[in-house]
């Protein structure tokens, strides 16, 4: 499968190294990156009607991020000349041979880079001029080196708007959930690898559902460490990304690298992680898209035995990292175990993501695979408890053909688009990947509130002086009231508040009247966070032609 929305640079060398001088002359911060305001600047010298540009420009930002890095930079140009050529401004051009495409013809261009020149043979830096461009310097090292200066930079500054939800972050949302414990309560706190890492998608299901062999499937091969069999043969959480050779990562390992977005797993101690691993290897796939193959979801007698770590604190992780999540069912094994209720149940609040999928349906007759259907519509209906249908994808998803004497022509046309629409899913995603982290972002702020109101009230609850452990343990015990209590002091919408027996767990471990007393000014800083800055740093990073 080809993921179609990531440009991919395809020049000549002698062409690389020019795009590199006009890269360097059109990037005016020094950062690496061209924003809008250089776009207009620069892609205006190639004499093209703006509507033109507007195209040129959503192709090459595809991933919305609001700047263009080298690469995208250099299809710019090369999408810039086909069209000088006459050519439709499609995401077809895409398509083309852009190895042979000349650079395009830029009116005043030569003029301002010979002037470039002079000035740097006055400055006696006669070196290459792509020297002081930071074009090896990552995004996240500059937002390391301004983010430790100490000093709040405005939203005018940044240059995406990955960039501009890392300063909110820092400055805004961060310090109210160190105040509040928030990441002892309900998801650690976040770093700059968590806001760069690539979009995964997670796949769930009990043992033997094809999951290792849905990537398989996906990648065209196997990836290092994969095991495919009857029985349950994943038997830990494995994450399948990108890297310059084929090798598998300890979990240990992978949990403490700076460069990876997985240091928040530590919270599940070693148990957790020595069932943890990272396989690597290089595929065009994986540049765009990160897989987490689970282990089987146990069912009958298998259940029983507990696991070592909490496999449902784990998926519910993973969830809220993920941007799809697909629970794959077999048409043999429908039934929805207790331990996979749990994951299911853990999943709450991330419907949006949910993907369920009814593998291998060419294992069973037309007839049979309508009572399949209609028996797992019946069964998710009671577990997701909701009056709506769940979307069901039907296929096989394997190298195998789809069995026509078991499907039938029928079937197998039905397979054939069911397939074709879930993998356009999987191909949407990192399109809408930026509009992905906003959105986990602004759910991230909410919980952080309610948090803080929660927390704020407890500690308003506690007497100064006498009986403490008594007012503490009231107050555990009749927690739901006490939401009842924040919800309509506050106004706040009782679906944004957390599952009561989760935080009544943790509670447990805490003394109420060392938690902070509510600060109305961090709640109002992040109230204009949401109200003010994320719908600005929106309408600073769209289409600069727009």
């Amino acid at each position: 499968m080809e993921i179609e929305s990531a440009p991919i640079c395809r020049c000549s060398k002698e062409n690389e190294k020019i795009y590199q001088e006009w890269f360097s002359l059109a990037d005016s911060d020094c950062d690496g990156r061209i924003t809008g305001t250089d776009a207009i600047r620069f892609f205006g010298m190639s004499n093209l009607p703006r509507q033109d540009l507007k195209q040129v420009w959503a192709l090459a930002d595809s991933k919305r991020q609001g700047f263009l890095g080298f690469k995208e930079f250099v299809t710019a140009m090369q999408i810039v000349s086909v069209a000088q050529g006459g050519h439709d401004i499609t995401i077809d051009i895409l398509n083309e041979d852009f190895e042979n495409v000349k650079p395009p013809l830029m009116d005043g261009l030569d003029e301002q880079l010979a002037r470039r020149r002079r000035s740097y043979k006055t400055n006696g830096s006669e070196t290459n001029v792509n020297s002081n461009s930071p074009l090896q310097q990552s995004p996240s090292a500059i937002w390391s080196a301004s983010s430790k200066s100490g000093k709040k930079v405005s939203l005018s500054s940044v240059t995406s708007i990955i960039d501009g939800l890392k300063k909110l972050y820092l400055q805004k949302l961060k310090p109210l959930e160190v105040t509040y414990q928030f990441n002892d309560f309900v998801s650690p706190l976040l770093t700059n690898n968590d806001f760069d890492a690539k979009p995964m998608v997670m796949l769930l299901g009990q043992y033997s559902t094809g999951k290792t062999t849905f990537i398989k499937h996906l990648l065209k091969s196997s990836y290092p460490g994969s095991h495919i069999g009857p029985e349950p043969t994943t038997d830990r959480f494995v994450v399948v990304m990108n890297g310059p050779d084929e090798r598998s990562i300890p979990g240990n390992t992978v949990a403490v690298q700076a460069d990876m977005p997985f240091s928040g797993l530590t919270t599940f101690g070693t148990a957790f992680l020595s069932k943890f691993e990272c396989s690597q290897m290089p595929h065009p796939l994986l540049e765009q898209v990160t897989f987490v193959d689970t282990p089987g979801v146990l069912s009958g007698e298998k259940q029983r035995t507990q696991r070592s770590y909490d496999f449902t604190g784990v998926t519910s992780w993973f969830a809220a990292k993920c941007d799809l999540i697909l629970l794959l069912f077999d048409p043999h094994k429908l039934d929805i175990s207790d331990e996979f209720k749990r994951v299911i149940a853990s999943l709450r609040g991330h419907d949006d993501k949910i993907r369920v999928v009814l593998n291998k349906a060419d294992q069973v007759d037309t007839q049979q695979l309508m009572r399949v259907y209609g028996a797992l519509m019946w069964s998710l209906g009671k577990v997701l408890n909701t009056p709506e249908v769940a979307r069901i994808y039907i296929g096989s998803f394997n190298d195998r053909p789809i069995n026509e004497v078991a499907s039938g022509p029928v079937g197998k046309e039905l397979f054939e688009k069911e397939q074709d629409d879930l993998l356009q899913d999987i191909k949407d995603i990192p399109k809408k990947a930026c509009d992905r982290r906003i959105n986990e972002f602004v759910k991230r702020a909410r919980a952080a509130k309610i948090h803080s109101y929660i927390i704020g009230h407890l500690r308003k609850e506690m007497p100064a002086m006498m009986g403490k452990a008594k007012t503490q343990q009231r107050l555990i015990d009749n927690l739901e009231d006490e939401f009842g209590k924040v919800q309509r002091e506050h106004h706040l919408p009782a679906g944004d508040f957390p599952n009561v027996e989760q935080f009544r767990e943790t509670l447990s471990g805490y003394t109420f009247d060392k938690f902070e007393k509510l600060k109305p000014k961090m709640i109002q800083s992040v109230d204009d966070m949401l109200g003010y800055d994320i719908p600005e740093l929106m309408k600073n990073f769209r289409n600069p032609y727009e």
